[in-house]
């Protein structure tokens, strides 16, 4: 299969496992914040990421997991075998809603684009939220910088 086919293809089963997830998830009190599926030589990996204020236990992660899993049992959005992780998000966490860049404004970040913007595709700094589509970062390097939601690869907090 070829490059875009694969991301197309993980693309599709993630938002597919999201929305079978996000209604269990969000039942018990926590937020999923991530869905990621990787196929490869190594075999196909489903990871969730999982958060409600105060933090995820290892208990937590355990539920989430044995009730998602019989969920994909019963649906199988997922082709063929592949191990099912559920995990908190950490300190690195992921930002990938809309939501999340106005929740974590005041927070540092780092950025990765899709394509180089201003010659860079990695920015780094303080997120002071998300306006007209773009967010809005105050650089390590200085100044504002506007990064349209568009171009973005992946976006997580960050420690500087």
């Amino acid at each position: 299969m070829a490059p875009d086919e694969l991301e197309r293809e993980a693309r599709e089963i993630s938002q597919a496992v999201r929305h079978l997830a996000e209604p269990l998830v969000r039942q018990e009190g926590m937020e999923l914040v991530d869905v990621q599926y990787h196929g490869g030589r190594g075999g196909r990996l489903l990871r969730l990421v999982i958060d409600k204020p105060g933090g995820v236990t290892v208990d937590d992660c355990a539920e989430v997991s044995r009730w998602v899993g019989d969920a994909l049992d019963v649906h199988d959005p997922v082709p063929g075998p592949y191990r099912l992780e559920v995990s908190s998000p950490g300190i690195n966490r992921p930002l990938t809603r809309e939501a999340d860049f106005e929740r974590f404004a005041g927070e540092k970040v780092l950025v990765q684009l899709k394509a180089p913007l201003e010659g860079r595709k990695t920015f780094r700094g303080v997120l002071e939220g998300l306006s007209d589509g773009a967010i809005r970062l105050r650089a390590v390097e200085g100044g504002e910088v506007r990064l349209p939601l568009g171009m973005v690869r992946k976006a997580r907090l960050d420690i500087l």
